[in-house]
């Protein structure tokens, strides 16, 4: 009995060969990553190793433009698809590193859209020639949690030169392995950009060295159930000066050209890889164990084979869109297709551990970390938020398509 690989072998068939090939370079990479997932999950350390080989193979300049010496993939370069696809693959290997990749990924987008020239020439080279990694960094909640003793927000300061940054960061994703973070910062108080409601024109983007010693990680705070890798620590900025020069954009750029919804779908492209996880690794279980015959184990492994194919189409539409120029009809679609991958992976991942049994989550098996990653980062927005977000827009309502306020 062979497995039925036609929907996938589909896929590919659509893409240019030099696609092809690009994927299946991700490919040979993404399985040696998935055999060091377990021991970065356990450890609760940055993949840092994967990115290296990434970096070796000519891959980390993924959005970096071809004229800087990137591949030029991604939402400005009509190249949008392969990407996701990428971020599929490497999610699929540990969903960790896809939200890693991410991160690093839509930082080069932002600083491609929205730095000067020379700033460009400057980042892209230490990316392109010296494997640099990259990330956002926007999150300062504004309540602590119940027992909870951390403090989260920062101040700026604008200083001769330059602005001075006091205070802290919360889910600073790839906190111990990035080397430059994008710092999403308000001038009128904590809250960065999810979480502050001033004006928008308040919003900076600055460019940090985080090899600068006033900037220190503490790494006693990222204990979650999920996405362990990610090293989502506490971020604190002790007096951190950075210069006019290394400001990225105007103030308020970010909110006003709405960059947050370009991002949106490349979440739901993490969400694919942890299905696709789930899905392969229940066939290869179900035929081992000789279950292929039942036929509620034929029901679940159909409802997996029919969502991992819905949510192809779904970001194969978004990145038309966004290829094609229709910018605010990707930024609505996008959204769409966050809300429905993230309950097509859930539900895909359930229907693995019900098909499987109890053993598939007994360590070291790859779909109990699936489980807890693809169960936490799916928290990453408020999912109900979203739906509603659809529904305002539907509905003709002033709504907020970037972060979901209601």
């Amino acid at each position: 009995m062979g497995i039925d690989r036609t929907s996938e072998a589909t896929w590919l068939e659509t893409l240019a060969p030099r696609h092809r090939e690009l994927l299946a370079r991700v490919g040979d990479i993404a399985d040696a990553c998935a055999e060091r997932a377990d021991e970065y999950d356990r450890a609760a350390a940055f993949p840092s190793k994967d990115f290296d080989d990434l970096a070796a193979a000519g891959l980390n300049a993924a959005t970096v433009p071809v004229e800087h010496g990137g591949l030029g993939l991604g939402p400005l370069h009509g190249d949008t698809l392969p990407l996701w696809l990428m971020t599929k693959q490497l999610a699929k290997a540990d969903l960790s590193l896809g939200r890693c990749w991410e991160g690093h990924t839509n930082s080069l987008v932002l600083l491609d859209a929205l730095a000067s020239e020379r700033q460009r020439a400057r980042w892209f080279e230490g990316i392109v020639h010296g494997g640099e990694k990259w990330v956002a960094w926007s999150g300062e909640p504004q309540a602590r949690k119940p027992g909870e003793r951390t403090a989260f927000g920062t101040i700026i300061t604008e200083a001769d030169g330059g602005w001075v940054l006091e205070g802290t960061k919360a889910f600073a994703t790839s906190a111990t392995g990035a080397d430059r973070a994008i710092l999403l910062v308000n001038t009128a108080g904590p809250g960065g950009a999810r979480h502050a409601d001033g004006p928008a024109e308040g919003l900076l983007l600055l460019a940090c060295d985080l090899s600068d010693p006033s900037v220190t990680v503490d790494e006693s705070w990222w204990d979650p159930i999920g996405m362990r890798a990610t090293a989502s620590h506490v971020v604190t900025f002790d007096g951190t000066f950075l210069p006019d020069a290394d400001v990225i954009g105007e103030p308020g750029a970010y909110l006003h050209q709405g960059w947050q919804s370009a991002f949106t779908p490349h979440y739901a492209a993490s969400f694919l890889g942890a299905a696709e996880g789930a899905f392969d690794y229940a066939l290869e279980y179900l035929l081992r164990q000789d279950k292929t015959a039942d036929p509620y184990v034929q029901q679940r492994v159909g409802s997996m084979a029919v969502n991992i194919d819905t949510a192809h189409l779904w970001l194969a539409h978004v990145a038309r869109l966004w290829d094609s120029g229709h910018r605010r009809e990707a930024r609505s679609a996008g959204n769409r297709a966050r809300h429905l991958v993230e309950h097509l992976a859930l539900e895909t991942v359930d229907h693995c551990v019900r098909a499987c049994g109890a053993r598939s989550l007994v360590r070291p098996s790859p779909v109990e970390r699936l489980l807890r990653d693809l169960t936490f980062y799916a928290r990453h927005d408020n999912d109900d938020h979203v739906l509603a977000t659809i529904g305002r827009a539907a509905l003709g309502y002033t709504h907020d398509s970037s972060f979901f306020k209601p």
